[in-house]
């Protein structure tokens, strides 16, 4: 894998007064040029705090990044001055947050806004700005003769196009997608990633889409990082993850999901919470809701064991299962 993106050892923490929650921990992660990274985890494992680390908008305070390198394009994105950064945020690497009420500034039309990212970043007039602007929006199936138009006159997946377009209208070489069709209905949903998917191979940018929705995933992503309570436990191609997952959280996510071919009376679910991030259990977090924890998961952190190139896990089981095969 060329190292485009790669994340070393990263360790977040949020602090309230004596209270630490640990939010991600020793996180390591790589994203190739023009590959599509599918970041899936249930709520709270760590994967918008990862993001925002990468972009350096972290809420300091509360957060604190406490080890960890980001090596952007060979250069580590944590030894960057603020102005360094602000020229490479929405340029190099931009955003699109899950909620675009939020994301919007209402009192400005939606043309001014992504004319204020286009001359932010590079060198025009207002009116090729503007022209810009206007290209974006149809672009993204919106018609340029709304752009003086302000984000309460669009509905809510008109409004998440927007956020796309302002994302996109640097042309970054890397998009975060933080669960952008959270908000949205199903018939929306299914346009907007239909939109991103036809964007990413139109600008041939990289892509990590956090989201908790598997299905998303199998639609877009070329990889997939299983995250859970602040690091990833799971990292291969779409192919290996869904078709021989092999960490038992991973295993678990995938009998979650209800078989429309088979009559059920009852969903399964994992047994137990996600841990406490204040306190994070010793060994492999996963273990107080794992069915195969074994004593040594409950006090030895389980390192990577690759099963080929692109594919590993962090499990004991993973790594007796590889034993006893060569035996």
């Amino acid at each position: 894998m060329n190292d485009f993106l790669r994340i070393e050892d990263l360790t977040v923490e949020y602090r309230s007064g004596r209270r630490h929650v640990h939010a991600v921990n020793s996180l390591d992660l790589q994203v190739g040029e023009g590959e599509a990274l599918g970041f899936v985890g249930e709520t709270g494992a760590g994967k918008t705090t990862t993001a925002l680390s990468i972009l350096r908008i972290l809420p300091n305070p509360p957060a604190k990044v406490l080890s960890g390198k980001v090596i952007f394009k060979g250069q580590d994105l944590f030894q960057l001055s603020e102005r360094e950064m602000r020229a490479i945020r929405g340029e190099e690497i931009a955003m699109i947050f899950q909620d675009p009420m939020t994301s919007l500034d209402p009192v400005k039309t939606v043309g001014d806004q992504i004319c204020e990212m286009i001359q932010l970043h590079q060198r025009c007039s207002k009116k090729e700005a503007w022209q810009k602007a206007g290209d974006m929006l149809e672009t993204v199936g919106i018609d340029r003769n709304r752009a003086g138009e302000y984000p309460h006159q669009f509905s809510g997946g008109m409004k998440q196009r927007v956020v796309i377009a302002i994302a996109l209208s640097c042309r970054p070489s890397l998009l975060i997608a933080d669960e952008p069709t959270t908000a949205l209905d199903v018939t929306i949903q299914a346009q907007i990633l239909e939109l991103m998917k036809d964007l990413k191979k139109q600008y041939q940018s990289s892509m990590i889409m956090i989201t908790h929705d598997l299905g998303i995933v199998a639609e877009i992503c070329d990889n997939v990082a299983i995250m859970y309570a602040g690091c990833v436990l799971e990292y291969g191609s779409v192919f290996e993850i869904y078709k021989d997952p092999r960490h038992p959280y991973t295993r678990a996510l995938f009998d979650s999901i209800p078989d429309v071919n088979r009559d059920q009376e009852r969903l399964k679910v994992i047994n137990g919470l996600p841990p406490d991030p204040t306190d994070i259990p010793a060994g492999c977090p996963f273990h107080p809701r794992c069915p195969h924890c074994m004593e040594r998961c409950k006090t030895e952190k389980p390192e990577a064991v690759h099963l080929n190139e692109t594919h590993w896990v962090k499990c004991f089981l993973a790594r007796e299962e590889g034993r006893r095969a060569h035996e």
